[in-house]
């Protein structure tokens, strides 16, 4: 009997051991599933979220900078995404950016040669002035003081003017050349000036030694 009863608590606790033994694989494998339900259910709303932040920035519905815009696509890029929509929004965002960044770059492009524009007429405004007032002066010794007050821009009183009476196809037709002085007389005689400033030529003091004009 004694023996009987040993055999039976042997077998009880074999029993025990498979028990728990099959409980703790049981328990592992449920770990294992809800682990790679979790990571599918991460992988799925990453899918969603790039599709809508593709699609937002294809439509211009953001109001990111092109700087965020490219962090995002990088970000994006960086999942890895097996989803044949999401590649093709990649592709056609890529694109989009590239367009972007290449007409940011023309407007800053043609900000730069507007300041260059607005700077050259600021300093060439100073030349049409004088030789506005030289036309416009009310009498000859008005002109003639204005004539020697404005000879002080030039390096000398013979420095050449040339002017511009045709261009076509970047071929210049010039009037006869002239000097400044010579100019500046026949403006006061003249009464009017009706010319645009194509160029002019500065020496190290800043004083004007070729003046190029054309007729308006």
């Amino acid at each position: 009997m004694k023996k009987t009863g040993n055999l039976i608590n042997k077998m009880l606790v074999f029993s025990l051991v498979v028990i728990i033994a099959m409980g703790g694989a049981t328990s592992c494998k449920s770990k294992k599933k809800i682990a790679r339900e979790k990571a599918e259910a991460e992988y799925q709303a990453k899918v969603v979220q790039a599709k809508k932040d593709l699609t937002a920035i294809l439509n211009d519905e953001t109001n990111w900078t092109l700087p965020e815009k490219k962090e995002r696509l990088a970000t994006i890029k960086s999942y890895n995404i097996d989803n044949q929509e999401v590649k093709d929004l990649i592709v056609k965002v890529e694109e989009k950016l590239k367009d972007e960044e290449r007409q940011l770059a023309e407007e800053r492009e043609k900000r730069k040669e507007q300041e260059l524009t607005d700077q050259q007429r600021r300093k060439y405004s100073i030349i049409i002035y004088t030789l506005t007032d030289i036309a416009k002066a009310k009498s000859y010794d008005e002109a003639n003081q204005q004539i020697e007050g404005t000879l002080n821009l030039y390096a000398t009183p013979d420095v050449p003017v040339l002017i511009i009476i045709s261009k076509e196809n970047g071929y210049y037709d010039y009037d006869r050349p002239t000097t400044i002085s010579k100019f500046m007389n026949y403006l006061k005689d003249k009464k009017e000036f009706k010319y645009d400033i194509e160029s002019v030529k500065y020496d190290d003091q800043g004083k004007i030694t070729e003046l190029e004009l054309i007729k308006k």
